[in-house]
């Protein structure tokens, strides 16, 4: 099982181009509890690139637990279900949230 950081360390190479055409905002992350920290991607012209630290004006904040976002990433915890559920808090673009999970590999 990787880290909360060796998730975004691999974030940019699992972005799928393909899948986010027309695409152009900033995500942050705020992961909380062990592990946790601030990170945003950039996904722009086709292209995701992945810092650590706050963004100025993120189009979509997301705030969930380390281990949460760990297991989601597993597939061990539905996205939707844990947005319904109060694990995972959506802050800005809804729709942009629902194009997400799309746009990177497993």
């Amino acid at each position: 099982m990787p880290t909360v950081k060796e998730t975004f360390d691999l974030m940019s190479s699992r972005f799928r181009r393909d899948k986010a055409a027309g695409v152009n905002a900033v995500i942050q992350y705020e992961i909380t509890g062990e592990g946790g920290g601030t990170w945003n991607a950039t996904i722009k012209d086709g292209t995701c690139s992945v810092a650590s630290g706050a963004a100025p004006a993120p189009n979509l904040t997301l705030t969930i637990s380390g281990q949460d976002w760990l297991d989601m990433l597993a597939g061990k915890l539905n996205p939707q279900m844990a947005f319904m559920s109060g694990k995972l808090k959506l802050k800005g673009d809804m729709g942009l949230a629902m194009k997400l999970g799309g746009m990177f590999t497993a």
